[in-house]
């Protein structure tokens, strides 16, 4: 009972076994031709583009390798178009296999359905042999034939016929045999050596060109074919060409590279030349200056003599006069010197007498300072220090000639001091910052200038400083004016004498007189009063 049983399960297990196995071969064959289908809809579209490959089979390779790549893609799309072209009767291919031998009636649809239906005649469900055996008989496939391709022939080299015991003598003298002779009884082992025999028995394969034989009719050099003779000789001359370019070649390398070193041989000679022609430039510029130096020597040593011989003849002059003529007193000569550089001192000072007499009529700052400057240059001339004093006093600094001349050079400023400021000062619309642009250049002067301009300018000078300083906005005490331009008020001056928040209370100088002295005015109504 056990055995029957035992035999029965195993029965039940291959069966269950073998339907799943066909099964899952028969959802293989399916999802292939899901897959064929894909793999159209991907060539078809050239999808694989978007992926940067270049080709359908590129992709086939590179991403279906590992299910055969483009060859069995190949053989899976032609499986396709078998079982397109049968139509109806593509239900029986179940897979590649059986579409692959019917694939060369594909361009034949008629035998091609004519081979299926044999096929499925003989057996329901055909194999790939059966199909196979169906387009063989449908179409006939001939064997193939080989092509078979004859080698050519390499004629046989003839070898010279030596007769047998032939005797030899050798003839090179760097042979250990030389002038031995001896026999050949054996074939020669090629065309250009022989196995010569001597008398004590010992066998020497020597060379053709070695040996002396007048009987016996040796090569003495190699033989080609006819054919090899025409391939060695165009190799030859092909090989002597080669040898003439490379000479050529070769020539008119040497002749570049010469010319190339003669060039820069050439440029290296002008390169030292042009060295060398300024070196001797610059040697003939020093020999220059030397031959001047040696010049202004000789003219210093000429000058030198005649103050040797002035000294000399002064000498002799003095000897020649009396003592008695001399005393404490200096000489005529002296005297003559002195007054002369007094006179010449004098002469580039100002006359005072004429500067008494017509002084200048726009500015008496100036008569003073021309007045210092000559006292300053008579007590430089007459060393006088009271003269020197009297030239401190008018210029208003100290008894030095240093601070004498800073002050006059200072003084010198003056007219275009005054004259630059009053230019400002006339413009609309000055301001302290207009004013203040000019005058900062001549601050060492500041007193000066403002003692040169008129009450009503100092007095402007001071309002423009005041409202600069001031602040903007109108208050108790501030100096004001109206700012309607087309008022009376406009150029008029006044004070704000009572602050009432919105409004203030002018008071107005040209008022005083009348019996209205003040008005309430807006903050807005009224401006910062400035000189006119």
């Amino acid at each position: 009972m056990l055995t029957l049983d035992r035999e029965q399960t195993t029965a039940l297990d291959y069966s269950n076994l073998n339907t799943s196995i066909q099964e899952t071969f028969a959802a293989i064959d399916r999802f292939e031709w899901q897959a064929v289908d894909e793999i159209l809809q991907m060539r078809e579209q050239q999808l694989y583009l978007q992926a940067g490959y270049k080709s359908f089979s590129e992709y086939c390779q590179r991403e279906l390798y590992a299910w055969g790549g483009y060859r069995r893609i190949n053989q899976l799309l032609g499986a396709k178009k078998v079982i397109d072209a049968v139509s109806e009767l593509g239900g029986h291919i179940k897979n590649e296999r059986q579409a692959r031998p019917l694939l060369r009636l594909v361009k034949e649809p008629e035998k091609l359905k004519q081979a299926v239906t044999l096929a499925l005649k003989d057996n329901p469900s055909p194999s790939v042999l059966d199909f196979a055996a169906a387009a063989n008989i449908v179409v006939p496939q001939l064997p193939r034939k080989r092509q078979s391709i004859q080698e050519p022939l390499v004629p046989k080299i003839q070898e010279p016929v030596v007769p047998q015991k032939a005797i030899v003598t050798v003839s090179q003298q760097s042979h250990p045999r030389y002038g031995e002779e001896g026999t050949i009884e054996a074939d020669a082992p090629n065309r250009w050596q022989q196995i010569v025999t001597f008398a004590d028995g010992e066998r020497l394969l020597i060379n053709n060109a070695e040996l002396d034989a007048p009987s016996v009719p040796f090569p003495r050099e190699r033989t080609y074919p006819a054919e090899y003779s025409e391939a060695i000789a165009a190799l030859k001359e092909q090989h002597q060409q080669e040898l003439e370019r490379l000479q050529q070649e070769l020539r008119i390398g040497l002749q570049s590279e010469a010319t190339a070193r003669a060039e820069e041989q050439v440029q290296e000679q002008i390169q030292s030349l042009q060295q060398l022609f300024k070196q001797q430039k610059e040697e003939n510029i020093q020999l220059q200056q030397r031959l001047d130096e040696m010049e202004g020597l000789r003219k210093l040593e000429i000058e030198n003599q005649q103050l040797q011989q002035r000294i000399q003849e002064l000498e002799h002059a003095v000897e020649q006069r009396p003592s008695q003529e001399w005393g404490n007193t200096m000489t005529q000569q002296a005297t003559k010197a002195l007054n002369k550089q007094v006179k010449q001192a004098l002469e580039k000072t100002i006359d005072l007498r004429s500067l008494a007499q017509k002084p200048p009529k726009e500015n008496a700052q100036e008569c003073l300072r021309l007045m210092g400057m000559a006292l300053k240059n008579l007590a430089s001339a007459m060393n006088n220090t009271q003269a020197l004093k009297a030239a401190a006093i008018i210029l208003g600094s100290e008894p030095t000639p240093s601070a004498i001349a800073y002050r006059a050079e200072q003084l010198e400023m003056l007219p275009q001091a005054v004259s630059d400021i009053r230019a400002v000062l006339t413009k609309p619309g000055c301001t302290w910052l207009d004013y203040w642009a000019v005058a900062q250049e001549y601050e060492v002067i500041k007193s000066d200038y403002l003692a040169e301009l008129t009450t009503q300018e100092t007095e402007l000078i001071t309002a423009l400083q005041m409202a600069s300083t001031k602040p903007d906005t109108i208050g108790l005490g501030s100096i004001v004016a109206h700012a309607d331009p087309y008022r009376t008020l406009y150029v008029e001056r006044g004070e704000v004498v009572d602050d009432l928040g919105e409004e203030l209370v002018v008071a107005w100088d040209c008022w005083k007189e009348q019996s209205k002295k003040t008005d309430r005015y807006f903050r807005d109504e009224l401006r910062f009063w400035l000189p006119q």
